[in-house]
This record gives structure tokens, C-alpha cells and sequence, in this order.
């Protein structure tokens, strides 16, 4: 008796497997699937997976999911002088600061920081409004892979963004889309891998790397945070703001001000910290 499945109905093993190596995926949690495979074969290893994961969500990701937002934004007014505003680029190491009129609305332009050297040079003659490069302005709802076409064709590393009424909701630069991408992107202030966890800065102020574990916290400050709960100082920040703190938010904790120099979408990495209240005795519980 003839079979009535034709040969194409039931295709052998070989058939399927050469289908499954060689079709295109359909949707993007196929593609997804794929790639895990491809990275358990040993295809691709754990960075390339991660980079092709973040291309793919910067597609799919807005301005509005990474900018730093409008009240932690460090800015320049208009109207100081260099001996006004020297202090906060020094502190702050960004590399671009926007300049504003009367208030966060109303920004002028973008200092470079590395303009001040023309200060430096000849404090008479410079003027800071002719420093200015323009500011560009982008909607909280453009998607990262656009702003970053855009950011590439006008060789422009920063953009204001602005909410549906043109009012000032934050700043992005394209720092912030890379990290989308790589992770944290290293610049000259970060720690190097083989230095220390906490390093002293002027007038008692410390670098600290979130991972710096809480033992080791107590032991340079002569605090007693508790470490049953989190083991790193990293997550007593975390347990302190309740959720992922970004770039330039602070909070005090037991006698100390930890500002957030780094982070990306996933972590704390660097911390300013400083002591706000006397050294506590040695009776003295600060956890």
C-alpha cells in the first residue's frame, strides 16, 4: 500500500537540520535563540553575544530610557566667570557641560572644557559665549540607533533633550549609547584593574569602586555597616535609593556623602565619597 505523505511532507533528519541551520529567523526572539545557540557552540563568545544583544536593543531603546535627567544635569551659567565654574568641571571630569541662561530651559550652547586652556593662556581675552559650540535638541522618544546615526554624521558627542512641550527633560551624549552597546566605556578616571579599591583624593574625599567589599569599607573608615544582607558597598548603596541610582545622584549614609561618578544600565561602578559627620568612637554602630 502506497504511503500518502509525499517525501517533501516528512523530510529526513539531515533536511531539517540543514532548514534550521540555514533559515532566516522570523521574529527577533528567534533571532535571539539563534544566537544563544550559535554562543553555545562556541560560535561566539560571551562579549560578542552581549555587543550583538545590545545593538539590538538600542533599536528598540528611547532617549528617554538613559538620559541623564534634567535635575542631575551639571551646567554652566551664562553669566559666571571661569573662577566660578572651574571648581564644578574640576569635580565633575565630563568633558562637555551645557551653558544656560536663566534657568535649565533656557541653554545657550555647550562649553568644551578643554576651551579653558584658551582661559589659561589669556584670561583677558576670553569670552565665554564665544566659546559655545550649539547646542543640538532631540525628543525624549527618538530611538538610539537613529541617535546615534546622528551623532556620527555631525561629529556631535552631546544632545539636549526635550519633552513634548520644549522644556528641558535631560541630556544624553553618545557615551551614554555606546555603554548600550559595550558596557561601561573606561576613560582616563576610571580605576585601572590593578589599583586599589579606594583611592584618597584632596581634603578627605575618596574615589571608591562600588565592588569594594563592606569588610574592607570598615576597615579603612572605621565604620560598621553591616555585611550580612549585601556584600559589597555597591548594593548598601542599592538598598539605600531602593532601585539603580544614575550618573551624579548622592545620598548620605551612615555619616557619609557616596555620590555615583560612573554607572551604567546594569551597575554602580565608581563613587565619590566623603565624610559629612565626626568618626564615629569605637562603641559607635553606623550600620
Amino acid at each position: 500500500m502506497a504511503s500518502h505523505g509525499a517525501p517533501e511532507d516528512k523530510p529526513t533528519l539531515l533536511e531539517r537540520l540543514s532548514s534550521f541551520l540555514t533559515r532566516e529567523p522570523e521574529d527577533r526572539e528567534e533571532l535571539l535563540a539563534l544566537l544563544h545557540g550559535a554562543y553555545e557552540r562556541r560560535l561566539l563568545d560571551a562579549d560578542a553575544l552581549s555587543m550583538i544583544e545590545g545593538v539590538l536593543s538600542v533599536s528598540e531603546t528611547t532617549v528617554r530610557d538613559i538620559m541623564i535627567p534634567r535635575a542631575q544635569m551639571d551646567c554652566v551659567s551664562i553669566d559666571d566667570e571661569p573662577p566660578d565654574f572651574i571648581a564644578l568641571i574640576l569635580d565633575t571630569k565630563h568633558s562637555r557641560f551645557p551653558v544656560i541662561g536663566e534657568s535649565k530651559d533656557d541653554v545657550v550652547g555647550i562649553l568644551l572644557a578643554k576651551e579653558l586652556l584658551n582661559y589659561y593662556a589669556n584670561s583677558e581675552a576670553f569670552n565665554l559665549r564665544e566659546t559655545l559650540r550649539p547646542a543640538v535638541f532631540v525628543p525624549e522618544s527618538k530611538r538610539l540607533n537613529v541617535l546615534l546615526r546622528e551623532f556620527r554624521a555631525n561629529r556631535n558627542h552631546i544632545a539636549i533633550v526635550v519633552d513634548e512641550y520644549g522644556g528641558v527633560s535631560g541630556l544624553v551624549t553618545i557615551e551614554d549609547v555606546l555603554e548600550q552597546i559595550v558596557g561601561d566605556i573606561e576613560d582616563e578616571y576610571d580605576f585601572d584593574e590593578s589599583e586599589d579599591n579606594i583611592i584618597p583624593e584632596a581634603n578627605g574625599h575618596f574615589r571608591v569602586k562600588a565592588q569594594t567589599e563592606i569588610a574592607d569599607f570598615n576597615a579603612q573608615f572605621g565604620t560598621s555597616f553591616e555585611d550580612e544582607q549585601f556584600d559589597t558597598v555597591g548594593g548598601l548603596l542599592l538598598k539605600s535609593f531602593g532601585r539603580l541610582p544614575k550618573r551624579g545622584e548622592a545620598t548620605t549614609v551612615g555619616g557619609f556623602r557616596f555620590r555615583v561618578l560612573r554607572a551604567d544600565s546594569r551597575r554602580l561602578l565608581t563613587l565619590h565619597v566623603e565624610r559629612v559627620a565626626p568618626a564615629p568612637s569605637d562603641d559607635d554602630n553606623s550600620g
